[in-house]
């Protein structure tokens, strides 16, 4: 077996581990990636970018046909028909260029990439099978070992995954379009696929342990969320929970909150039941870890219980966030470098690309009262700015939370059409230590969705004015 050495060993190659592998490259660091796979993980292959490839051609389709019929734009067209093998070759072209894109960043650094299955042997020592036929094993010793593993779909008890029972994975890869989907979960996950399918034509059932959608957001974000699903024709099973499929497989027995079962007919299941850590198959027990639960337990500098062996991502647990991984990478990369670091970010968004799309950055409401805080928050609503109104999307709103006493910023939310893009805006405010009066005396681009964060702080500051 050939051995090679190197300072920095990175297992894993999705945003955190290529990330990590980049900037330690940068700062002179040897280092060696694994990856099993394709080089950008779950985001880039089979999360993340697949799925925004597919909700905007939902969304585009969606658009068509509504200019086949009356549409108030005064676009008339003929009824689309939709070639769904296409649909797929274009979203997969997407994913090869930036998996591509990827691999040449790391090349371009200096950054050994070794295709192949790691094995832990112990804090210093990787074994890996080579991906490729007739390629040698490999051991690889480092100084350094990080670990960006990453998470996979949490399967049901009863329901495991094959034939008509899917996860995400498969959903962004249809050979074909159900007539009938059931999805099982209405996190993010479930409702933004659910939401597409719909879209492309599918008859959708969503079935939620919870009593409403996106139960971890508050009910007046995911209000206009619930709307749309109503508009689509989607049918909502809340509080009931999926006690597996019928004799035939057919159908998802279902059970309703006062413990009466029916079938609810299925082409397809999509089980979007959440994500969990991935800890097996590569050896992770030998290194006898402290753990969170089923996450890799951390410090404030990504360090594990072993000393020089670190882990980020997913692994770690909540919240499971491909920025959120990619900065700890970072991180990490320029610690092992000499430089001083701590895990402190003031907030991380989190963005619902449902319709209309939901952002969260920082203290909601609620949260600031829990946390004790006497704060102030204020909304302005889509319905009035000029921009949202033109994009024919005048629901939703956003609304920010500031400390009474000295109107520090300390929390965005916003809900509507586009409203990802301002997750930027957010963050920025929120690491920046900003106040109302900094928000709101900045001069925002009119006419633009932008405009309603200053209309939200001046809408706090007691001085409204357009609305």
């Amino acid at each position: 077996m050939k051995e090679v050495s190197t300072t920095l060993l990175v297992l894993g190659g999705g945003p955190g581990g290529y990330v990590a592998a980049l900037r330690a490259a940068q700062l002179g660091v040897p280092t060696v990636l694994i990856e099993a796979q394709a080089l950008g993980g779950t985001c880039l292959n089979i999360g993340c970018i697949p799925s925004k490839a597919l909700i905007h051609v939902a969304e585009r389709f969606e658009q068509a046909r509504a200019f086949a019929g009356d549409s108030p734009l005064g676009i008339r067209a003929a009824a689309p028909t939709l070639d769904l093998a296409q649909t797929v070759r274009w979203k997969d072209g997407i994913v090869r260029r930036l998996t591509g894109g990827v691999g040449a960043l790391l090349r371009k650094a200096g950054v050994r990439v070794v295709h192949g299955r790691g094995q832990i042997v112990d804090g210093k020592t990787v074994d890996v099978t080579p991906s490729g036929d007739g390629e040698e094993p490999l051991r690889l010793r480092c100084e350094h070992l990080l670990l960006a593993t990453g998470s996979e779909p949490i399967e049901l008890p009863g329901m495991p995954f094959g034939g008509r029972v899917i996860s995400s994975t498969e959903a962004l890869s249809p050979s074909s379009l159900p007539r009938r989907l059931v999805v099982v979960g209405a996190g993010y996950i479930g409702l933004e696929l659910g939401i597409a399918y719909r879209k492309l034509g599918a008859e959708v059932a969503l079935v939620e342990a919870t009593e409403r959608v996106l139960p971890t957001y508050d009910e007046e974000l995911t209000r206009p969320v619930l709307a749309t699903l109503k508009r689509l024709g989607m049918v909502l099973h809340l509080g009931c929970s999926v006690q597996g499929l019928s004799g035939d497989g057919s159908a998802v027995r279902v059970r309703t909150p006062t413990a009466d079962e029916f079938a609810l007919p299925a082409d397809q299941v999509l089980v979007a039941a959440g994500r969990r850590p991935r800890t097996g198959g590569f050896g992770l027990e030998s290194l006898m870890l402290d753990m969170a639960g089923r996450a890799v337990k951390i410090d404030d500098q990504c360090r594990t219980s072993m000393r020089q062996v670190w882990a980020i991502g997913d692994l770690t647990g909540e919240p499971m966030l491909a920025h959120r991984a990619m900065a700890q990478g970072e991180m990490v990369a320029e610690l092992i470098a000499g430089h001083k670091r701590r895990w402190m970010p003031a907030a991380i968004p989190a963005v619902c690309f449902t319709d209309p799309e939901v952002v969260v950055a920082g203290m909601t409401p609620a949260g600031a009262e829990q946390a004790g805080i006497d704060a102030i928050s204020a909304a302005f609503p889509f319905a009035a700015n000029g921009r949202a109104l033109t994009l024919e999307s005048s629901e939703g709103f956003v609304r920010v939370v500031a400390r009474r006493d000295d109107h520090l910023v300390l929390g965005w939310q916003a809900v509507g059409k586009g409203v990802s893009e301002l997750a930027a805006a957010f963050s920025q405010s929120l690491e920046m230590a900003a106040r109302l009066e900094d928000v709101a005396g900045s001069i925002h681009a009119h006419p633009t969705l932008g405009e309603a964060v200053q209309e939200a702080a001046l809408r706090a500051l007691g001085r409204a004015l357009h609305v």
